[in-house]
């Protein structure tokens, strides 16, 4: 199947980006642990655009996820140069990781365009609450991932895969932020989702 120039660039930057983080990353066990699930979500992506065509704004939106989580598998989150964020805020640790599962949400968005596409629910509340459901289920599940992790991997691996940073509230944190995501993303899709997606 010939690629068009938007899923060209999409494919392309992500490979590029892989092909860069995959040299000397901090911690080789890690890295593999957080690139596979990015690579099945990449292979994913690759199967069901032969049947569905993403908007722009679609690849765009699934491309940060892609690209802030190859590099936070390079350094691991914890360990990402983040520190104008941090000092600027005052943080008191390293929100990277924070900022990646917001953008876990943006998923909802290519979401609503093909349950919008293929009709798939007969109602507006349906077509926005169903793909931020579905963001939140996959963002429980991966923690249950990370945590499984954890208590099989060799400790500093588990930890860093974890990437709490001391907090015992981490994983409620960031399921909240992937939710946070997916309301921002159906919103967007509530104002533009119509035009784009029928591009």
């Amino acid at each position: 199947m010939k690629l068009s120039r938007t899923q060209a660039l999409f494919f392309g930057a992500y490979l590029a980006l892989f092909a860069l983080c995959a040299l000397n990353p901090y911690d080789r066990s890690v890295w593999w642990a957080e690139n596979l699930p990015i690579m099945l979500l990449v292979g994913v992506i690759a199967w069901v655009q032969r049947f569905h065509s993403f908007s722009k704004l679609s690849y765009g939106m699934m491309f940060f996820l892609l690209a802030l989580h190859t590099v936070g598998g390079h350094y691991t989150f914890s360990r990402v140069p983040f520190d104008f964020v941090t000092e600027t805020f005052g943080f008191e640790r390293n929100h990277f990781d924070r900022v990646a599962h917001f953008t876990v949400g943006f998923y909802a968005y290519p979401l609503a365009e093909i349950i919008q596409r293929r009709k798939l629910v007969n109602t507006r509340w349906l077509l926005y609450l169903f793909p931020v459901f579905s963001i939140v289920s996959l963002a429980a599940a991966y923690e249950l991932f990370e945590w499984r992790y954890a208590l099989t991997a060799e400790p500093d691996a588990g930890l860093a895969v974890l990437g709490s940073q001391g907090d015992i509230w981490d994983a409620q944190k960031d399921i909240l932020a992937d939710t946070l995501g997916a309301v921002f993303a159906v919103s967007l899709f509530a104002l533009r989702g119509s035009r784009t997606a029928n591009r």
